[in-house]
């Protein structure tokens, strides 16, 4: 078995644990046997042969599954997005927030919130779809302000960020205290997790997050090059300015997607690629694909503990995601005083 095979294999199985036990453990559980013999049933077209085996797929298709798919390619894409900015800006302490998705998003949303649109225009997909948009028209906004001629310095691209998440941040809390029937329902989104139940919401992510992690997966060589810096970089072939674009582009895609429909769940982004570099190294080729499931699987073992740990009540996975990621964050700003990136 080569070098990667072995990381990809276990990575691979832990995941597979960790989805299992996202749809066995709830208010009701269902054994792994169990599961697998109504997914093996559904597939081959059979009828549940008693009540409670027709209970159990519906608990099993209508709330379970698709909860579990939506965590985990939201936990895909949030660390797909850091392994791939902690890449591009050569620092382990980048996350897929660092330019500005985060915060356009949570203005985004508290718009639709405070509007109270959900209940009048667009249905259920008000909220993620103003998250979405205001992702991306504030990582627009950095982009723009940020490139200089055909050129994106990193340096511009990080301080651009800082003061357009700033404003932003400003602007959410001043709606937020303006409109206090929604003060709540705003605070349980900013905090993250899933409220939406079916599988419009995961039908309505996933063809944002597959592209994102396509193109992410496709520039890996890209990304190992712009580590050498941009002289070598060019000098290798590779044209800085247009990588670093689809990289950004990318990474801004897959981040919206996955903050629009489960809000803003820290952390996930930074602590998964850092660890997966210290277990197999930096090479690109193996640490994108190796975030992807591990974050796949991190957000779905957080989102267990939300759920059983003040059971019936249900905590924000942002809380549990925060509580594990923010120590770890604070060793690596520890070591990094060290270590050179």
């Amino acid at each position: 078995m080569s070098k990667f095979a072995r990381p990809l294999v276990l990575t691979f199985a832990i995941l597979l644990v960790a989805v299992l036990l996202s749809i066995g453990v709830g208010s009701v559980f269902i054994p792994f046997k169990t599961i697998l013999n109504t997914l093996w049933d559904a597939l081959r077209g059979l009828q549940p042969a008693t009540l409670e085996a027709e209970k159990l797929r519906v608990i099993l298709f209508t709330l379970r599954l698709p909860r579990t798919l939506l965590m985990a390619f939201t936990g895909a894409a949030l660390a797909g997005s850091g392994a791939a900015y902690q890449g591009l800006f050569r620092n382990p302490l980048a996350d897929p927030y660092l330019i500005g998705a985060a915060s356009g998003a949570g203005l985004g949303a508290v718009v639709s919130l405070s509007s109270k649109w959900p209940s009048s225009v667009l249905g259920f997909l008000a909220v993620p779809l103003t998250a979405f948009i205001g992702a991306l028209l504030t990582v627009f906004t950095v982009y723009t302000l940020a490139k200089v001629g055909k050129t994106l310095p990193v340096t511009n691209l990080i301080l651009a960020g800082v003061a357009v998440s700033s404003f932003a941040t400003a602007l959410t809390s001043f709606l937020m205290i303006n409109s206090s029937g929604e003060l709540r329902r705003s605070l349980v989104w900013l905090l993250g997790g899933s409220n939406l139940a079916g599988w419009k919401p995961l039908i309505g992510q996933l063809p944002y997050v597959l592209i994102g992690l396509a193109a992410l997966l496709a520039m890996s060589y890209q990304l190992n090059v712009l580590q050498l810096g941009d002289e070598q970089a060019q000098q290798l072939g590779v044209n800085v300015s247009r990588s670093r674009t689809i990289i950004i582009l990318a990474a801004t895609l897959v981040t919206a997607a996955a903050v629009a429909f489960t809000g803003i769940i820290g952390f996930v982004g930074l602590v998964v690629p850092h660890i997966i570099r210290r277990l197999w190294g930096g090479d690109a080729r193996r640490l994108m694909p190796l975030s992807i499931l591990g974050g796949a699987a991190f957000l779905l073992l957080a989102d267990i503990l939300a759920r059983t740990l003040m059971a019936p009540q249900e905590l924000p996975v942002g809380i549990i995601t925060a509580l594990a990621g923010a120590p770890f964050f604070l060793v690596i700003l520890r070591q990094s005083r060290r270590e050179v990136w």
